[in-house]
């Protein structure tokens, strides 16, 4: 197994492929969504590496947006990500634009938030406190049923995403906020002290 990028590297890198505000923030967000489900899960141990393969999950996303994870195993590599992290970074495009399932817990994770997370920021912007701590799940799961409302983001994704791993669609809705809540204050912060 190939040594694992530091997580000062990995950021260095996706600020390199990767400008716009908005895309530093999402990666950060799934980051520590990742690093909260890896608690939860019981993969406490792994949390460095899932929050890792959250960071850097879009890495091509902003240069390559119609090749969206066909270029990622290239400049992953060149950034020095292991083959087993690009893999997992990867399966979070299934059906989009590579076939490759995701397998392990942590790549279905990934698969079934990555979305939502785009849902949940956009109905926290829409609230007075442009923020998920006083969100309850209610707000979520109506702005959710609305398929005008943060229309980019695919609901169907994120249905097959909590049938992939047996949990029904409200306990994804309810773990993500959670997770997002855990971890808004620190993406926050790195946001204001972005270079």
């Amino acid at each position: 197994m190939t040594e694992p990028i530091t997580r000062e590297k990995a950021l260095e890198l996706l600020k390199k492929h990767n400008k716009e505000p908005f895309h530093i923030q999402h990666a950060l967000t799934v980051e520590g969504v990742l690093r909260w489900f890896a608690q939860d899960l019981g993969y406490g141990k792994e949390a460095d590496y899932w929050g890792l393969v959250g960071l850097l999950h879009d890495i091509d996303f902003e240069e390559y947006p119609e090749e969206h994870c066909l270029k990622a195993p290239e400049i992953l590599a060149a950034g020095g990500v292991g083959e087993d992290m690009i893999r997992s970074i990867c399966s979070h495009c299934f059906d989009i634009t590579v076939d490759l399932r995701p397998e392990h817990e942590m790549e279905k994770v990934l698969y079934a938030c990555d979305e939502l997370t785009g849902i949940i920021w956009a109905t926290a912007l829409m609230r007075p406190s442009k923020s998920v701590q006083d969100m309850e799940l209610k707000s979520l799961k109506k702005k959710y049923k609305s398929n005008g409302f943060a229309a980019g983001c695919s609901r169907e994704v994120i249905n097959r995403g909590a049938e992939m791993l047996g949990w029904n669609l409200q306990e994804l809705q309810q773990k993500t906020l959670d997770a997002m809540k855990s971890c808004e204050a620190s993406v926050n912060e790195a946001m204001q002290n972005l270079e």
